[in-house]
């Protein structure tokens, strides 16, 4: 049987470093339950790990995405979020009649002419200045 080396998969995987953050990873999914591409040959998991990546049974760019994945500790769900002028067109979200108690009523603005507002401004008394400003 052939040794494994580090020759033999650094033609797949180029940085050395990341090959050994890789067949390590692959390894622990190994001792995890995974199963194997290749036949084992008596072979402890970190070698089975190094062969899987010679043999290119394994893709190093699906390794890496799920060792990045498996170091995340937080995983953000991009959801299109719902657009508000549909929402206040529609009158809110449509629910079920349990849901709708809990549900917020729908936002409805107060519509002010150019003159009422004015005459709102018109009619504030400015604060009284006293000796504490």
């Amino acid at each position: 049987m052939a040794r494994v080396t580090v020759e033999d998969c650094i033609d797949k995987v180029e940085n050395r470093f990341e090959l050994v953050l890789l067949a390590s990873h692959r390894a622990r999914l190994i001792s995890q339950g995974s199963s194997i591409t290749i036949d084992r040959d008596n072979d402890k998991n970190p070698v089975v790990a190094l062969r899987e990546i010679a043999d290119e049974t394994l893709s190093p760019d699906d390794l890496k995405e799920d060792l990045i994945h498996s170091l995340q500790k937080h995983v953000e769900i991009d959801e299109p979020e719902p657009d508000p002028a549909s929402l206040l067109a529609t009158g809110g979200v449509s629910a079920s009649s349990d849901e709708e108690e809990d549900l917020p009523e729908a936002v409805t603005f107060d519509q002010m002419s150019e003159e009422e507002l004015l005459a709102g401004i018109e009619g504030l008394v400015p604060p009284e200045k006293s000796d504490d400003y």
